[in-house]
Parts: C-alpha cells; structure tokens; sequence
C-alpha cells in the first residue's frame, strides 16, 4: 500500500518541472549498485526526491530515490495487454467507451500497483490498483 501511495504522489507531480541537478552521491552509488546494466541514465530532482529515467534491456524505467539514496520505487510504462488479466478484463467490461491515455506499473519491495488514466470524449478517469485484482477510482475530471 505504501507504494501506491508514493506512486499517486509522484503520479500527481509528474505534471510539475523537475529542476535538473546532478544527483548526490549517496543516490549515484545506491543506483550503481542496483541497476548496474542502465543505459541513457538521465537525472531530475524534484523537493522531494530524485528521478533516474533510463534503459534497461531495452525497456525504459523510472527510479525514485530519496536524498538518503533510498530507492522509493521504479516505474515503467505498459501496453494494456501487460496487465494482469483480471486488470485487462475489468477495464474492457467497465471503460469500453474510454480510451487509454497513460498506463504504468510503479514496483517497490514490498508491492506492485497499477494506475491508468482512461477518457472519452466528457472525462478523464484515473483508475489504480494495490491488489492486482480490482480498479478504484482515483480522480475524475470532467472535460
């Protein structure tokens, strides 16, 4: 559950510009160490943390470390059909007339959850999952 709340934070921040800074190197050796194959390893800081956008085995990650070089979670974009099935289903029966505008997994040792951002033509909805299974709202905008 903690990380979905770190991700809901860092999913609402992402519409707010990073201040480019290098990292210090508490953060730099944390991520060295677990992310020894990253590629194109580009940082941004925020007040609050720092964010490494990189490749690794051809897939674009996020990181998110705190100034402790804690990592707080990774973050990856996804393709509907990467979800898991009961996610996959549940959006198809209850967002059929949506479209899907954003989708990512956000991963910490302790859990993994999902958040999609869904429209048509008179809202937006941002759905998340904690367990894997089921949608709840997280935010709805009317267009």
């Amino acid at each position: 559950m903690a990380g979905l709340v770190l991700a809901t934070v860092m999913f609402v921040n992402s519409a707010f510009a990073y201040k480019s800074e290098t990292v210090n190197e508490k953060v730099q050796t944390a991520f060295n160490r677990e992310f020894i194959q990253a590629k194109e390893v580009n940082w941004n800081r925020t007040d609050d943390y720092f964010k490494a956008v990189f490749k690794m085995n051809d897939i674009v990650l996020s990181a998110y470390y705190t100034e402790d070089g804690e990592l707080m979670g990774i973050m990856r974009n996804l393709l509907s059909t990467e979800l898991p099935i009961n996610l996959q289903t549940s959006l198809k029966k209850e967002y059929s007339e949506y479209w899907i505008s954003d989708l990512f997994e956000f991963a910490r040792q302790d859990a993994t959850g999902y958040f999609v951002k869904v429209e048509n033509a008179d809202q937006v909805v941002t759905l998340q999952s904690a367990d894997g299974f089921n949608w709840s709202v997280f935010r709805k905008v009317k267009k």
